[in-house]
């Protein structure tokens, strides 16, 4: 490829990658208590709701089964009111989010449900709150599970990330399709496609190192 294309490659990574590390910092801010939401208003559980925990999985269940394309262009208007655009990479950043919430709830609330329900009811009889519980128990004893199930939503969001490229959301997806599909440029295509091979092994990479050095197992 040429110095030009080259740069436009590196540029676009660039993007890919601050699109999907701000969407999934802003969507772990509410994902990840969700998750704690969903495991402990259970029933038999700690902070138990049945009606709220039923009403709360039907919205996250409803969500996730929207497809992310449609997602994008559902809430355009939304997007466009709250970054004040509907393309480019900041205006992908919002469905990004959205749809990722649901996903980091559902894999949180699949980490939690693994811890052993006998450290939790020895924490009860110590007398521990609830909260004492969730932030003292619950959440350090799943972190290796929550960090490996973290690792597997950000690779989504790579790849969610490439698809919003093809409505103008920049990135590695709009390089893509711009410069790969649209101008028949094949060596752009799988130059891309190498990118994100590449960018996928290096972020399941780090995040099984994290989660293994958590793990006190």
């Amino acid at each position: 490829m040429s110095p030009d294309m080259t740069a436009l490659l590196l540029k676009a990574l660039g993007e890919t990658v601050r699109m999907v590390v701000i969407a999934m910092l802003a969507a772990s801010v509410i994902g990840i208590p969700l998750g704690v939401l969903l495991v402990t208003t259970a029933r038999h559980q700690i902070l138990e709701c049945v009606p709220f925990n039923r009403i709360l999985a039907g919205v996250v269940n409803a969500v996730r089964s929207i497809p992310f394309i449609i997602l994008m262009v559902a809430i355009i208007p939304v997007t466009r009111l709250i970054v004040g655009t509907s393309i480019g990479t900041t205006a992908a950043m919002v469905p990004l989010t959205i749809a990722a919430i649901p996903f980091i709830g559902r894999q949180v609330e699949t980490s939690l449900r693994e811890v052993p329900e006998g450290i939790i009811e020895a924490a009860l009889s110590m007398g521990a709150s609830p909260l004492q519980i969730i932030w003292h128990v619950y959440l350090p004893e799943a972190m290796p599970g929550i960090i490996s199930q973290l690792t597997t939503v950000i690779i989504g969001l790579v790849g969610a990330s490439a698809m919003a490229g093809a409505i103008g959301g920049g990135g590695l997806g709009d390089l893509a399709i711009r410069y790969g599909y649209q101008r028949f440029r094949p060596e752009v295509m799988l130059a891309t496609v190498i990118v994100l091979i590449i960018l996928v092994q290096v972020v399941q990479f780090a995040g099984n190192t994290i989660a293994r050095r958590l793990n006190k197992k």
